[in-house]
C-alpha cells in the first residue's frame, strides 16, 4: 500500500463516494417514483419504465442489490480513509478517530444525505436512467443477494410481518378524489370539477337531487280534456305526469311530443292520452345515485318517481338530474327553481320552504349540510325541534335565518343574507 501514490489514494475515494451516492440517491427515486405514472410509461413501451417497473416487483431484490453494493462501498471508503490519514498524520492514537470522523462526514454529506434529497426531489428523472445500471448489477450479484434475503425473510417470519397481498395498494374513492385535488395544476379546472363531482356521486342518493312531491308537474286525468291540452301544452318539461285524482295515484307517463303527434290528425281525447302514456317507473328512496345512473340505462328510462316504505311518493328524480351532479346545470334558468327563490333589492333572498338545500348551495353559494334534511323547512323543524312562529329567527351553519311565513304546520317562507364569497 506504501507504494500506491496518495493522489491514487485520494482518487480512488473519491470514486468510492460516488459510487456511494449513486447507490445512495438510485434506492431514494425508486422508492420515491409515483407508481401510477410508472405504470402508464411501461404501457406506452418505454424501456427504462418496463425495467424499472421490474426492478420495483421484487422490492426485497431491489434493496439488496443497493444496500450491498452501498455497504461494500462505504466500509471500502473507511479503510481508504484511514490509510490516507495514517499517511499523512502517522501511526498516532488520535488518527483512528480523525479518520472515522472524516469518513462518516464525507458519506454523510456527499454519499447519503444530499444524493437522498435530489433523488427524492427527481424521481423519475433518475430512477429510470438508474435501471440501465441496477438491473445487470441484480443479475451478477444474484446469488449473494439470495443469500441475504433467506435470512430476512426468516426474520420477517419471526416477527410474523406479511408481504402485502395483491391489490392491496390499489386506491380507495377518497384517496383517487384527492389526487384529482391535488393534481390541479395538470387538470384543466372543468375537468377536475367533472371528476370531483363523480367521486362524489358515490356517496349521494336519489333523496340528494330529486324533485320534492310538491314541486311535481303533472295532470289530473279527471280534468276536463281542455285543461288537460292547455296543461300539456304549457308544460315545462318533455315529460309529465298523469295521475287519477290525487298524485298518490300516479297511472302513467306521457311524453309530450306523442302528444302532439297525436293530435295532428284529431284532438287530443282522454282515450287517446292512456293509449299513448307510458307505465310509470318507482324506485325506493335512498338509492344510491350512481347505481340510478345504470338502472336508468339498462331500463331505458330517464324518469323516476321515487317512493318511501309506504308506498308514497316523495319525489321525482330524472337523468338531467344526475348528469347535472356530475357536469353542472345544463340550463342557466330552470322553471322548477326559480319559483323555490328570490332575490331582493337588499341582497337578501326569498326562499320557498320546500327549496332543496342542494339548490341553496349550488346556485347561490351556501354550505348549509346535506347529511340530514333535503329541504330548509325540515333542517329548521330539526334544529328547532318544534313548529316555529313567524318573525322568529335562528342561525345554522353560520348563516342568519328569518322565517317569514308559517302555514299547515310547515315553514313556507324564509329570508337569508347571501354570504360574502371569499377573498383569496
Amino acid at each position: 500500500m506504501e507504494a500506491i501514490p496518495l493522489s491514487w489514494l485520494f482518487g480512488t475515494l473519491v470514486v468510492l463516494l460516488l459510487t456511494s451516492a449513486f447507490f445512495s440517491i438510485a434506492e431514494t427515486s425508486m422508492m420515491a417514483l409515483n407508481r401510477y405514472r410508472l405504470s402508464h410509461m411501461a404501457k406506452q413501451g418505454k424501456k427504462s419504465a418496463l425495467m424499472t417497473q421490474r426492478l420495483l416487483a421484487t422490492t426485497d431484490r431491489l434493496l439488496g442489490v443497493i444496500l450491498l453494493g452501498n455497504n461494500l462501498v462505504n466500509s471500502a471508503s473507511a479503510v481508504l480513509t484511514a490509510i490516507i490519514a495514517e499517511r499523512l498524520l502517522g501511526k498516532d492514537e488520535y488518527v483512528l478517530a480523525v479518520a472515522t470522523g472524516a469518513v462518516t462526514f464525507l458519506i454523510l454529506v456527499f454519499s447519503e444525505i444530499t444524493p437522498k434529497v435530489i433523488g427524492s426531489r427527481f424521481p423519475e428523472r433518475i430512477a429510470l436512467p438508474a435501471s440501465y445500471v441496477l438491473t445487470p448489477l441484480l443479475k451478477i450479484t444474484y446469488p449473494v443477494v439470495w443469500f441475504v434475503n433467506l435470512f430476512v425473510q426468516l426474520l420477517l417470519k419471526v416477527l410474523r410481518i406479511q408481504p402485502p397481498e395483491e391489490g392491496q395498494s390499489q386506491l380507495s374513492m377518497e384517496e383517487l378524489r384527492t389526487l384529482v385535488l391535488e393534481g390541479g395544476q395538470f387538470i384543466p379546472k372543468k375537468h377536475q370539477n367533472i371528476m370531483v363531482n363523480l367521486f362524489d356521486l358515490e356517496s349521494m342518493t336519489v333523496d340528494d337531487t330529486m324533485t320534492p312531491r310538491a314541486l311535481i308537474e303533472g295532470v289530473d286525468i279527471n280534468d276536463r280534456i281542455e285543461d288537460i291540452r292547455n296543461n300539456l301544452a304549457t308544460a315545462h318539461h318533455t315529460r309529465v305526469i298523469v295521475y287519477d285524482g290525487d298524485l298518490s295515484n300516479v297511472i302513467g307517463l306521457v311524453h309530450v311530443r306523442k302528444v302532439l303527434n297525436a293530435s295532428r290528425k284529431e284532438p287530443l281525447e282522454k282515450g287517446t292520452l292512456r293509449e299513448i302514456m307510458r307505465e310509470p317507473y318507482f324506485i325506493p328512496e335512498g338509492t344510491p345515485l350512481l347505481q340510478q345512473l345504470t338502472l336508468f340505462q339498462e331500463n331505458q328510462r330517464r324518469m323516476a318517481l321515487v317512493v318511501d316504505e309506504y308506498g308514497e311518493i316523495q319525489g321525482l328524480v330524472t337523468l338531467q338530474d344526475i348528469l347535472e351532479e356530475i357536469v353542472g346545470e345544463f340550463t342557466s334558468q330552470s322553471p322548477m327553481n326559480t319559483g323555490l327563490y328570490r332575490r331582493q333589492d337588499d341582497g337578501s333572498v326569498m326562499v320557498e320552504g320546500s327549496c332543496p338545500l342542494r339548490v341553496l348551495n349550488r346556485k347561490l353559494g351556501f354550505n348549509f349540510p346535506l347529511e340530514g334534511p333535503k329541504t330548509i323547512n325540515g333542517l329548521l323543524l330539526e334544529h328547532l325541534e318544534d313548529i316555529p312562529e313567524p318573525g322568529s329567527a335562528v342561525k345554522i351553519a353560520d348563516y342568519p335565518i328569518e322565517i317569514l311565513q308559517v302555514q299547515d304546520k310547515m315553514v313556507k317562507v324564509v329570508r337569508l343574507e347571501l354570504p360574502v364569497p371569499a377573498r383569496n
